[in-house]
């Protein structure tokens, strides 16, 4: 075992779409599964134990247990072999979950979990987690896993480079291409003042495309040397990031995208494009904080 996923457990659809997902992520790297349920009950002082009047089986704590036994059981019809251990932490997911991303090189939630209101796409741990978590957050929703290329948004900023060093060591993993996707507009892209001064500060539409072409491409160095099984199809759109990303995923077995980019405002854990993929992007969703961390 060379490393943890963590998968976050709570007896929804959603999450037991994430916890064959994350077996599948935990035999690909080699790595361990922990299945972990935030019990929050004991510190709200409710009884744990069956009632007097009921089963023996009941109670809350033979719940959380079968909840956690039958995602074992999910997780091993994907990798039979795999270790796999459990954890039942007290606490709210959102804290429990943020404090077990410190140990794990992956965790992968739900997009939706028990609670919450109906007809949201994304829930709010879901969303807390791709801020604040310590390393990527994979988010799933119940649509079977996709046959298409991973999708990575770059936009140059340090975020983005993170996001494209784990789709490349995705790629390598799943055995599957890349699409490494860059949008831009008149307004988003960097416009330096022009040699003659005379000039109005602006840019013509082809020396933005072409700074924009060499922005991907110097996004991309080095990538494919380190992987060389990996192939990758690079596209500059002249549009919007949101629309174009989304698009994209439409295809996609999985977007992976910065936490933030180089838009928004300072301080700032989650941009305005990866809370929009949470919620709008048609294939599951990983979320990089920073550049990659080696782990």
């Amino acid at each position: 075992m060379s490393g943890l996923v963590v998968v976050g457990v709570d007896g929804s659809a959603s999450s037991l779409a994430a916890v064959e997902a994350a077996a599948r992520e935990a035999r690909w790297r080699g790595a361990g599964l922990r299945l972990v349920h935030a019990f929050i009950w004991p510190a709200m002082h409710v009884p744990l134990g069956p009632s007097p009047l009921g089963p023996p089986e009941g109670g809350l704590r033979n719940m959380v247990e079968h909840l956690l036994a039958e995602a074992e059981a999910r997780a091993r019809t994907v990798a039979p072999e795999m270790e796999v251990s459990r954890a039942v932490v007290t606490g709210e997911p959102l804290t429990v979950l943020q404090a077990q991303s410190r140990a794990a090189e992956l965790v992968v939630v739900g997009s939706r979990g028990m609670g919450g209101f109906v007809g949201l796409m994304v829930g709010s741990t879901a969303v807390h987690l791709a801020a604040h978590g310590r390393c990527p957050v994979l988010v799933v929703r119940e649509q079977g896993q996709g046959t298409g290329p991973i999708v990575v948004g770059v936009d140059g900023s340090s975020a983005a480079a993170g996001a494209v060093d784990f789709a490349f060591a995705e790629a390598a993993l799943r055995g599957v291409d890349i699409v490494a996707l860059h949008a831009w507009t008149t307004w988003n892209a960097p416009m330096p003042a022009p040699q003659d001064e005379a000039m109005p500060y602006a840019n013509e539409p082809e020396v933005l495309a072409a700074r924009e072409e060499r922005l991907l491409s110097e996004a991309l160095a080095g990538h494919q040397e380190t992987y060389p099984g990996v192939s990758v199809k690079r596209e500059v759109v002249h549009g919007g990031t949101r629309e174009a990303l989304i698009e994209a995923s439409r295809t996609a077995q999985l977007l992976v995208v910065g936490a933030r980019g180089r838009g928004g405002f300072a301080g700032l854990l989650l941009g305005s494009v990866s809370q929009a993929m949470l919620h709008h992007a048609h294939c599951p969703v990983a979320v990089v904080r920073g550049p990659s961390n080696g782990r």
